[in-house]
């Protein structure tokens, strides 16, 4: 004989007060567990967003990072002669040879500078990412000291505005537009002319090539023609791989000192759940010698405890999860690991981190509900009943 679900909810009911500071507990720590899995989903989605599926980075073998790599000018046109590439309405490949430095800014509201990404692009550069969209002014001139720069970057830092100038490589460079790239990692950079870039850092090399192949599938073939060429140096990833790739490390930095926290915490909340059984149990000893007089089994006395503290459980990540979801309308930046360039990205919630949540705060329940659970299945009749 089983002990219905209602008397285990109303057992929960009149001891309020204590159900209220368990779950309290519980749910502070699911909030933490679910905001670094939002962080982390963050992240991935932003640097993978960057990417398109069908567009080939093509940087100098070994090189990790687009600052890293070197791509000759004779190499990039070999590259860009490939008979895999797309053609665009000019019948011209679609092709983009880019160059991208490091610059250090001061932030708006402070002294405190930090790395940003300067991306020279080619005339193709904006057609090979369609999710970049110009949201005000125009786009830069071919050959003009003329830059546009990421809605993120122009409402963080000093001189990144549309109409004001920003000063490097020697020159004065004038933000002529401003562009939302749908929250990919093109938001943390400023976009201007490659040549002009090229000259002003006294590059003479570019730092990779970005091409758009007419067939995706034929992604394995042309990476094979391209890496086995003796004439080039030269390895081709799928962007949004090469993109990827860029997070791992901060990734895993912020998966690390999330879950160790969360250890942490959860060992506070599973302590604070098995205590407060423990009391539920002690205070209802007459109650479980009741029970077991008419007849309820030992196993059905466990299952009951243990079941309100996982309901207590789920309660607790129900509430930690409904403040979860409030971080998505933040977003905040840091210095990617990879890159060494700021980086803005904000919390992502999907249904994978709500079931992993949720999963995690039965398991808080089971762990701190068992022993106590456990104890009141335990007790004889006779024992129970003297007791009370």
């Amino acid at each position: 004989m089983k002990i219905p679900f209602s008397y285990i909810a109303r057992n929960l009911w009149a001891r309020r007060l204590t159900t209220v500071l368990t779950a309290g507990g519980l749910a502070l720590v699911v909030f933490v567990f679910a905001t670094v899995l939002m962080l982390d989903e963050g992240l991935r989605t932003t640097l993978v967003t960057t990417g398109e599926y069908d567009n080939v980075v093509l940087i100098r073998r070994a090189a990790e990072t687009e600052v890293q790599s070197g791509v000759e000018r004779r190499q990039a046109s070999i590259a860009g002669s490939h008979a895999a590439l797309a053609l665009g309405a000019d019948g011209a490949p679609l092709l983009s040879k880019e160059m991208v430095v490091l610059i250090s800014l001061v932030k708006r509201g402070s002294d405190k500078p930090s790395n940003v990404v300067i991306r020279g692009i080619g005339q193709q550069g904006m057609a090979l990412r369609p999710q970049v969209k110009l949201t005000q002014g125009r786009m830069f001139r071919p050959g003009a000291s003329e830059i546009i720069a990421g809605a993120s970057i122009a409402r963080r830092f000093a001189g990144a505005g549309i109409g004001e100038t920003l000063r490097f490589g020697q020159r004065e460079w004038t933000v002529v537009g401003l562009f939302n790239a749908g929250n990919s990692g093109f938001d943390s950079e400023i976009w201007g002319d490659a040549e002009q870039l090229m000259q002003a850092f006294r590059r003479n090399a570019y730092s990779s090539v970005i091409a758009r192949l007419n067939d995706g599938s034929r992604f394995e073939a042309f990476k094979q023609e391209i890496e086995a060429d003796p004439r080039l140096t030269l390895e081709a990833k799928r962007e949004q791989v090469f993109y990827s790739d860029q997070s791992r490390a901060l990734s895993n930095f912020i998966s690390i000192l999330g879950m160790v926290l969360s250890v942490i915490f959860s060992i506070g909340a599973m302590i604070g759940a098995t205590i407060t059984m423990y009391a539920s149990v002690a205070n209802r000893v007459g109650e479980i010698g009741t029970l077991r007089a008419l007849g309820f089994q030992r196993r059905s006395i466990l299952a009951a405890f243990l079941a309100e503290a996982m309901l207590l459980a789920v309660l607790g990540g129900a509430v930690g999860l409904f403040f979860a979801s409030f971080m998505q309308f933040i977003s905040f930046s840091t210095t990617n690991f990879q890159s060494f360039a700021e980086l803005a990205f904000g919390f992502r919630l999907n249904p994978a981190i709500v079931l992993k949540t949720l999963v995690f705060s039965l398991l808080m329940g089971f762990v701190g509900g068992f022993l106590p659970a456990l104890r009141a299945a335990r007790m004889q009749i006779v024992d129970a009943l003297r007791a009370a």
